[in-house]
């Protein structure tokens, strides 16, 4: 028992060497300081590529969705060129919803761009035929079979068009 006390007594007494003792606990704690430090920026890293990752997921499912009423839009217009007479109340309704479509996607960021009479562009216009053009400019969109849209100044859906060759 009395061999018990005197190990417990000597764990007490501080080190023989008090400075080395320091030096090791004071480079512990750097050791310790510097992984939290990594721990941070590795979590603040994740947190910015996840929060990158829904951005992009919430961009294309709008886009999608975008998409989807650029269908409808389309629909409604090849509609409104089947109207004979513009003064029935049906046509005048399908305009409005056709102008409230238009003005909604106009709040999204969403425009159609012209391409009648324009130069083909590769970026900008799919080429569904080509039309001999007698007199005309090569290469000329003489039709635009499907309007084209921007979004936020990208391409959201290319023009299909007719170009004269």
């Amino acid at each position: 028992m009395k061999t018990d006390l005197l190990e417990n007594d000597q764990s007490l007494l501080p080190p023989a060497d008090l400075a080395t003792e320091i030096q090791g606990l004071q480079e512990e704690l750097l050791n310790e300081r510097d992984r939290h430090l990594r721990s941070l920026a590795d979590f603040k890293n994740y947190r910015r590529r996840t929060e990158q990752d829904m951005d992009k997921l919430a961009e294309e499912g709008k886009r999608s969705l975008l998409l989807g009423l650029l269908e409808v839009i389309d629909d409604i217009e090849n509609a409104l060129q089947y109207i004979n007479d513009a003064d029935q109340p049906f046509a005048k309704g399908l305009r409005n919803i056709h102008k409230k479509f238009l003005t909604l996607l106009e709040v999204q960021g969403v425009i159609p761009f012209e391409s009648l009479g324009n130069l083909f562009n590769h970026n900008l216009h799919e080429a569904v035929a080509m039309e001999k053009n007698e007199g005309g400019e090569q290469g000329v969109v003489v039709d635009d079979l499907r309007r084209g849209y921007l979004w936020k100044n990208e391409l959201l859906r290319p023009s299909q068009v007719r170009v004269a060759e």
